[in-house]
């Protein structure tokens, strides 16, 4: 080939590389709760593994878990989060193809991410000494029909006190700390950075962390909407490709259930306190949740919450299994392509 022709053939490469861009980014519609069990998607959206997967995120804020089910089930939603639900167990048993398909994150050994607070004067005055003086009080979770009510359960179990005598009071978090402050409530199993910001407050106590009565608790799970996980495979796996990753650089700035104080775990606080509008100062101050780095999840938390469920009554059909609700094949997937997790030292 000579000079001349060459170069043609080099122009006539420019010209179709201008004329064919590359494809557009799929686009995903994701819900999120602006808390840190959400860290994984802000960590994958700030460091581009969003973008490198060629995915084009759109984060939909929502103040509870369970008004993700809906819009999930119409595929107006692509991507869910949180606490098992009863409308996610009663949706699935209608043939909604919702699915379970990894950890998001969990209360372990070491990580008090959840705890039971009790407005400090109750506890200063001797009313509440115990479990067993959970009976007739005000105890708040996030909203009806959710997982942490089954925690609520294992609560009063611990004090011998029935889960009917408990007074449920269903708020979003921020509404729980200026219930305890106002004296709406006596109560609340809480998660971060909300029991952090009562302590500092001081009209609450962390009497204790919910890990002691119920271990290893999905805190929050991922949740796959019927047409994302069916029509969109590859998308869905590319998604998990990135979540999986930022979860990986999660636990690597993670030491003995704390932060740690190097300048990565700085810039996943950065990351988070800029999202949820938090101070840096109060995010290093909270224990973080404990996550699996290869989203697996804990399936004795998820088949305990759905006999729960069953047993009050919630979940009509007991026959429903918790494995009929979980489908890890794409995460299992992604987590081979990613290869083993190896950490990073402390």
């Amino acid at each position: 080939m000579n000079f001349l022709s060459g170069a043609i053939a080099l122009a006539g490469l420019a010209v179709a590389h201008i004329a064919c861009p590359a494809l557009a980014a799929d686009h995903v519609r994701i819900g999120h709760l602006n808390t840190i069990g959400d860290i994984h998607v802000y960590i994958a959206e700030a460091r581009g593994y969003f973008a490198q997967e060629n995915i084009d995120p759109e984060l939909i804020q929502f103040d509870a878990s369970s008004k993700m089910i809906a819009p999930l089930g119409t595929g107006d939603l692509d991507v869910g989060g949180g606490a098992t639900a009863v409308s996610l167990f009663n949706a699935i048993d209608r043939g909604i193809g919702i699915r379970i398909v990894a950890d998001k994150g969990r209360t372990e050994k070491g990580y008090v991410y959840q705890s039971l607070v009790i407005r400090k004067d109750l506890i200063e005055s001797g009313k509440f000494k115990g479990y067993a003086d959970l009976k007739g009080l005000k105890i708040a979770v996030g909203a009806p029909g959710v997982g942490p009510l089954s925690v609520l359960n294992e609560l009063a179990k611990a004090g011998g006190v029935k889960y009917a005598d408990i007074e449920k009071v269903f708020l979003p978090f921020p509404q729980q700390v200026a219930a305890l402050q106002n004296g709406a409530i006596d109560g609340a199993v809480i998660n971060e950075p909300y029991k952090t910001l009562l302590g500092r407050q001081g009209f609450a106590v962390e009497f204790a962390p919910t890990q002691d009565v119920y271990p290893d608790y999905e805190v929050s799970l991922i949740l796959f909407g019927e047409k994302f996980r069916g029509e969109r495979r590859d998308v869905a796996r590319r998604y998990l490709r990135a979540v999986l990753r930022a979860a990986r650089d999660y636990n690597d700035v993670l030491a003995n259930g704390r932060w740690k104080t190097d300048g990565s775990a700085n810039d996943v606080i950065a990351i988070f306190a800029r999202r949820a509008n938090q101070s840096e100062d109060v995010i290093r101050a909270i224990t973080p949740p404990a996550a699996d780095p290869d989203g697996v999840i804990r399936m004795a938390s998820v088949r305990k919450d759905l006999a729960f469920f069953q047993d009050q009554g919630d979940v009509a059909n007991k026959a429903l299994t918790a494995d009929q609700c979980v489908d890890t094949s794409l995460t299992e997937q992604a987590t081979k392509e990613l290869g083993p997790y190896i950490r990073k030292a402390p």
